[in-house]
């Protein structure tokens, strides 16, 4: 069956994910589409493909165990010069994500893997792209707000084309929670501002 490369993460719901998206690409990020607008949970993860029914199942138990919770987005950050990503910050949630990929990184499951750098919940809107476009986006999302109720996290594979597709949503709890994201990567008609 092979190596399958994955991620979890928390989707940044509409209309904030395709807008974030969008001004992701207006930067000149080639990986604007590629991936869509998200809190990263486990970062790209080498597994097994015959080890998806015991990740699932990991995932699930995680999800059943959690509940619902505020996410908010406000202004901008950077890890550079350490690594050069621009980033929308999460100012609320950000301690029910850190405890997440705890669990979906515990030794006694199938996603056991170290950090390169410690865990900081954050929504990347450029990465690795000329310094002056870097700028822009630190600068132009400086006053960017957005909130929500997170209700799930899910399960992403890429794909050969660098696509990251949805593989599984796993909502917390007993099924409840926030509806599905819908997908990204649409027309940039009939977006909303950037100050919602």
């Amino acid at each position: 069956m092979g190596t399958v490369t994955l991620g979890v993460s928390i989707a940044v719901p509409e209309p904030y994910g395709s807008l974030l998206q969008e001004r992701r690409a207006s930067f000149g990020d080639p990986a604007a589409y590629g991936i869509p607008t998200h809190v990263t949970l486990l970062p790209p993860t080498e597994a097994e493909a015959a080890d998806l029914p015991a990740i699932e199942a990991h995932l699930a138990q995680i999800a059943t165990a959690g509940r619902p919770f505020p996410m908010r987005l406000s202004g901008t950050g950077t890890f550079r010069p350490l690594s050069p990503v621009v980033f929308v910050q999460v100012v609320e949630g950000a301690s029910a994500c850190s405890w997440l990929q705890k669990r979906v990184r515990e030794a006694s499951g199938p996603l056991v893997r170290e950090l390169l750098f410690p865990y900081h919940p954050h929504v990347t809107v450029a990465h690795g792209i000329a310094e002056e476009a870097m700028d822009r986006a630190y600068e132009e999302l400086s006053s960017y707000e957005a909130a929500w109720t997170c209700g799930s996290f899910a399960l992403y594979e890429q794909g050969a084309d660098g696509v990251w597709r949805k593989i599984h949503e796993f909502p917390f709890g007993a099924g409840g929670g926030a509806p599905v994201v819908p997908a990204q990567g649409g027309s940039s008609t009939d977006l909303p501002s950037l100050h919602p």
